[in-house]
């Protein structure tokens, strides 16, 4: 449930999505959610080992041999099938996982409130007498270096003039005008004292439905120009 992207989580509560505004509300209390997963998953793990090694004394009697491997068993189960492999899964698939999963992890926090608030009242004065503030991390806020991994990894999911556009945002207080500007010499116009079959062929040829025009030095011609355009459209 920790490794559930915040932002995904956000986009499919919006949606309506089963689980993902029960999983938002159990992330907004961390210490309760991290309190019952650990109470529940250490019960189990202690629980079990009591019961096997109760087994093998009413099966076996006094038997050390049998006693320590029973008890290597379930540590090696333990670790194997309530330990490494079920985090490798939620790691892997956490969506998949953590909002199902919230939807029994809710009513379990319901029930285990009291001994939630008995475990983190011990948890949160330690906590205190080390000067840990666990409320100044919770709000994080994403850097323009990681926005734009984030863009970055987006792969597929966007067109690439998409995120071309997005990335080039980030460097926009880089840029100077000079940067963006076009130079003088390589801005189309037309020039009205060219011949009127060479000012047709700039507009049948150019790239641009709006050009500058202009006669002599600056002075432009408007006139001239929408002549100019209403014979390209009889042409």
């Amino acid at each position: 449930m920790m490794a559930l992207n915040r932002h995904r989580l956000k986009h499919l509560a919006s949606q309506g999505a089963l689980g993902a505004k029960t999983t938002q509300l159990l992330l907004t209390h961390t210490d309760r959610l991290l309190s019952v997963i650990l109470i529940g998953n250490n019960l189990l793990n202690t629980i079990i080992p009591v019961l096997t090694t109760s087994i093998a004394l009413h099966t076996f009697g006094q038997n050390n041999m049998v006693l320590s491997i029973s008890t290597g068993i379930v540590a090696f189960l333990i670790i194997v099938f309530a330990e490494i492999t079920p985090k490798i899964v939620g790691a892997t698939f956490p969506e998949k996982i953590a909002l199902p999963a919230s939807l029994l992890i809710a009513p379990m926090m319901r029930v285990a409130r009291p001994l939630v608030w008995f475990v983190n009242l011990f948890a949160n004065g330690t906590l205190r007498l080390l000067h840990i503030n666990t409320k100044g991390g919770r709000d994080q806020r994403l850097s323009t270096e990681e926005l734009r991994s984030i863009v970055l990894e987006s792969g597929s999911f966007m067109p690439t003039k998409h995120r071309s556009i997005l990335l080039n945002l980030f460097d926009l207080e880089n840029i100077s005008v000079d940067d963006v500007m076009i130079p003088r010499r390589r801005i189309e116009a037309l020039d009205f004292d060219a011949p009127f079959d060479q000012i047709l062929h700039q507009l049948e040829t150019c790239y641009h439905n709006k050009l500058i025009v202009y006669q002599g030095r600056h002075r432009p011609c408007a006139r001239r120009a929408a002549r100019a355009q209403d014979a390209l459209g009889a042409a």
